[in-house]
């Protein structure tokens, strides 16, 4: 197998559309048992807020995955597909407000995985 350099990689990346980059996220992911989410920032976050500290959780952007990214939303609040596809619809989104920072941070893996850009507040 021929070993790719820097340069031929950048140069793919540059040229991928979104839904190929997000398949070789998910790729990655998976082939080495990682996540391209940041716990590390969600971590520093709830410590400088306190152990009680309640976020709101925000869609930001739907991504590539619209459908997902609903389904998740449904599984989420418990709303129904037409109210579930109004959140999604009209980002930025207030999905969950005032959740324990770490339900919050659980939340956003789920809607990362999905697709969506989130953020906690």
């Amino acid at each position: 197998m021929a070993k790719l350099t820097t340069d031929e990689i950048l140069a793919y990346l540059e040229e991928a559309t979104i839904l190929e980059l997000n398949e070789l996220v998910k790729a990655i992911e998976e082939k080495f048992d990682v996540t391209a989410a940041a716990p590390v920032a969600v971590a520093a976050a709830a410590e400088e807020e306190g152990p009680a500290a309640n976020v709101t959780v925000i869609l930001k952007e739907v991504g590539p995955t619209k459908v997902k990214v609903i389904k998740a939303v449904r599984e989420i609040t418990g709303l129904g597909l037409v109210d579930a596809k109004g959140l999604v619809d009209k980002v930025p989104s207030e999905i969950k407000k005032d959740v324990p920072a770490e339900e919050g941070a659980k939340l956003k893996e789920t809607l990362e995985a999905a697709g969506a850009v989130v953020e906690l507040k």
